[in-house]
């Protein structure tokens, strides 16, 4: 059995039960059951249609998010998240860089790394090279007047945890962000690039060897190992060419906001929701959520 799940943005509901009703009738569904009035529904259906990607951009056309995935199994025990442009809205780097006076051209490598382009680990020692002299001081101020949450992070941490899962934040950008950005949310650990400091300057060197998609897809196997779960029982989440490895590993990898070149590889993918997309796919209704 399948669960076909339908979501839209809760910042702006729009998912009409006449919609839900159709798709059902068309596919077959079992009985429809509401996850959040106006936002998220599913049904079970037996098999996986044929039209399946065609009405999944049809559906983009409305704003709402297709998922259909096997039923058995889909409530997970362990997240595991990117976290620039996944549980936080900015990519740190970037915001370090437009301090330092280089924004623009580091926004441009940052996309090109991110969309598959450019090798990530030759991006990363670019871009951290941008940065030689910054002061490590504007690291605090950045977290502090630049960085902002991902809707819905904090409510898919607590409730994750609540219901037992483990939650691990592993990311190609930098320790100085992770672990305050992991504190925050509650994730039980983080890895992530150390920045190099000397005389309170960033020296425009990251500590070796870089995080990257090797390094996520590895983070993945030593931690279910280390804590006795499968890969079948993670949920990865991310939005970056690094983060496919992970993505394509994971029991069951979403890429959320992702670049067209991550996207076209996932099955799960979520472009109109906020990160509580990821409790809903897990069948949780909204009256489940554990508030942070």
């Amino acid at each position: 059995m399948y669960i076909a799940t339908l979501l839209t943005n809760p910042a702006a509901p729009n998912l009409e039960a006449s919609l839900v009703e159709s798709l059902r009738n068309a596919w077959g569904g079992g009985e429809a059951a509401w996850l959040a009035p106006d936002e998220a529904a599913e049904f079970e259906i037996e098999a996986l249609p044929d039209t399946l990607w065609k009405v999944w951009e049809d559906l983009q056309r409305l704003e709402v998010d297709l998922v259909v995935q096997p039923k058995d199994g889909r409530r997970k025990a362990m997240l595991l998240a990117d976290m620039d442009s996944t549980m936080i809205q900015q990519e740190c780097i970037d915001e370090l860089a437009d301090e330092a006076g280089v924004g623009a051209r580091v926004a441009d490598i940052t996309a090109r790394a991110m969309n598959g382009e450019l090798d990530f680990e030759g991006a990363l020692r670019e871009r951290v090279g941008l940065l030689k002299g910054l002061d490590a001081a504007v690291i605090d101020r950045v977290l502090q007047t630049r960085i902002t949450l991902m809707p819905g992070g904090p409510e898919l941490l607590a409730t994750m945890k609540a219901n037992g899962a483990y939650c691990a934040l592993v990311s190609g950008g930098f320790t100085a962000f992770t672990s305050h950005v992991a504190e925050q949310l509650g994730f039980d650990e983080n890895q992530a690039n150390t920045l190099i400091v000397v005389d309170d300057k960033l020296t425009g060197a990251v500590a070796e060897p870089i995080l990257g998609r090797d390094a996520k897809v590895s983070a993945l196997q030593t931690i279910t190992a280390r804590i006795g779960l499968t890969e079948d029982d993670v949920m990865a989440v991310g939005d970056g060419a690094n983060d496919l490895g992970m993505l394509g590993l994971a029991g069951a990898g979403v890429a959320l906001h992702a670049k067209p070149v991550v996207a076209a590889q996932c099955e799960r993918r979520i472009n109109f929701g906020d990160l509580s997309a990821l409790l809903f796919l897990q069948g949780y209704t909204r009256s489940e959520f554990v508030a942070a």
